[in-house]
């Protein structure tokens, strides 16, 4: 007796949450698709080992389900492009999108009474289920994801549209919301903020100490001869063995880690960078970010074993604890209500009409600048860099050579594992670039070689002088500095945050001024 489906619950590839109340029962007449999508592998080009990790996510979590007994139907990538090749070959269903063809396909199959998706989290997805909603030949609704610490319908609420908000002030409210740190309505140890004790270099000492990451060892060569039979364009290293954590079992050992090999000492080196050691790439940061994205881990567990570490050892301190709950409660929270407070304008905007391409370079790490070459290299390795790197290394070149931010955003949003638009405009687009005019920040974030040279032993490798900005061994960081300034004067100039900087500029000769801009960094 064949089995009445009720309802078809779509799950993309970043909603793989167990524990999400869909999964609560099993129920007969419900049937879960999922898909490789080759949208998803269109709209930017991918490093490959980020569409490695997603489709074995993806494939994994399709058979817990299986194992946990839900109907499951999943679409590998070869079974979506052939779906897609039918349709387009059916008069009038030509302009139907991969994932219209797939749910047309499953609705012909089973002729369920509802669709159901969880609420994407990037925009474009949700204006083609919205879309759907509208042409289907069935109810098309739409749940929460249950993922995030602030309702999707409070965003607004706390976001204006198209002005500042200080991620300070929202993360003071949302540590007062969840009781996190907090004794009496006060921040535990009388402070909200510990960054400036947060800044710390490697000593030689330090290096010797960096804990050896946990990586994982999940087969790709099934995903990689997949996309080569697709002709699906990417770029990277393609590791045989992806690194990233693709089930929630790796993620919870990942975050075990974390919490026993690294917290002590992550926020006294959250900023720093070096090509010193073999571990240089992951130092003392947690890697979670591919897990907590792809929704394998919720963030208010995460952020509870980093507090229930801090308090059961005696070599985590506040200071550390209080920097890992901040990027996950303050900062990740933050940037998801810029970009949907904002969205769709926000994805064009660029302030200070910066129009350049993006150099070859960033697509294989061949350049004389150290910092690039490390933090783009080590990009192109592991589809990851931390922080720092993207925004002080690689998004402080781009911000000063004036690339255009749609080609920032484009290569940001592909090169790293952990990258979805949600997450990545805001801090591409906004933090990184300037490009917002202000939402995210007050200033942009430029700095010349002598904040590479603070944070990092980068330029003691380098083959320019990081003390110079004129002359063949002058660091480039330094002039495209300066000539940023004097760029975007008029504007920039104005702005109360950037007047200890055009100080220093206004101070320098004419003769020396007009060498500086007249060269050539490139």
């Amino acid at each position: 007796m064949s089995t009445t489906t009720k309802e078809i619950r779509f799950i993309f590839g970043d909603q793989l949450n167990q524990q999400h109340s869909w999964f609560s029962e099993q129920r007969e007449d419900v049937l879960y698709a999922m898909a490789e999508l080759p949208q998803e592998m269109t709209y930017v080009k991918h490093h490959a080992q980020k569409i490695a990790a997603f489709f074995l996510a993806m494939r994994a979590f399709a058979d817990s389900l299986k194992q946990g007994g839900h109907r499951v139907e999943y679409f590998r990538l070869n079974d979506s492009i052939a779906i897609k090749e039918k349709a387009r070959a059916e008069k009038g269903r030509s302009t139907n999108s991969c994932l219209a063809s797939i749910l047309s396909n499953l609705y012909d199959h089973y002729q369920p009474e509802t669709i159901l998706f969880q609420r994407p989290d990037e925009w474009r997805l949700l204006a083609q289920v919205q879309n759907l909603q509208a042409k289907a030949k069935t109810p098309v609704a739409i749940v929460d994801t249950e993922h995030f610490l602030l309702p999707s319908d409070e965003i607004n609420q706390v976001f204006p549209q198209s002005k500042h908000k200080k991620m300070e002030f929202f993360y003071r409210m949302m540590r007062k919301r969840f009781d996190l740190l907090m004794e009496e309505g006060e921040p535990e140890g009388g402070r909200w903020n510990f960054d400036s004790e947060n800044r710390k270099k490697l000593s030689k000492q330090d290096l010797k100490d960096i804990p050896e990451p946990k990586v994982f060892s999940n087969d790709a060569t099934d995903i990689y001869a997949l996309l080569n039979d697709a002709g699906v364009e990417r770029f990277g290293v393609e590791k045989a063995c992806i690194d990233w954590p693709v089930t929630r079992d790796q993620s919870i050992e990942l975050l075990a880690f974390f919490c026993d090999s690294c917290l002590p000492l992550f926020g006294k080196f959250q900023d720093a960078m070096t090509d010193q050691s073999p571990n240089a790439w992951s130092l003392y940061h947690s890697r979670l970010s591919f897990s907590i994205n792809a929704k394998l881990l919720h963030p208010r567990e995460v952020i509870d074993a980093a507090i229930d570490a801090y308090r059961n050892r005696s070599d985590i301190d506040l200071a550390q604890v209080e920097g890992f709950v901040r990027q996950i409660l303050g900062w990740r929270e933050f940037v998801r209500g810029i970009y949907w407070a904002n969205m769709p304008e926000y994805a064009t905007q660029n302030s200070l009409n910066a129009n350049a391409d993006l150099p070859d370079f960033f697509w294989d790490g061949d350049t004389d600048m150290n910092c690039l070459k490390q933090s783009i290299g080590q990009s192109l390795d592991h589809a990851y860099a931390h922080h720092i790197q993207r925004l002080m290394i690689i998004g402080n070149y781009c911000l000063l050579a004036g690339i255009n931010p749609d080609h920032v955003d484009a290569w940001y949003l592909g090169v790293y594992a952990d990258a979805l638009e949600w997450v990545q405009l805001p801090n591409t687009r906004g933090m990184s670039q300037f490009a917002d005019g202000g939402i995210v920040g007050t200033k942009p974030y430029a700095a010349s070689g002598a904040y590479v040279n603070r944070m990092s032993d980068y330029c003691k490798s380098c083959e320019f002088n990081v003390k110079e900005t004129v002359g063949d061994n002058a660091c480039p960081i330094n002039g495209l500095y300066w000539q940023f300034l004097d760029r975007h004067a008029d504007t920039l100039g104005k702005n109360p945050r950037m007047a200890f900087a055009y100080k220093n500029w206004w101070r320098k000769s004419d003769e020396e001024r007009e060498i500086i801009v007249k060269s050539s960094y490139a």
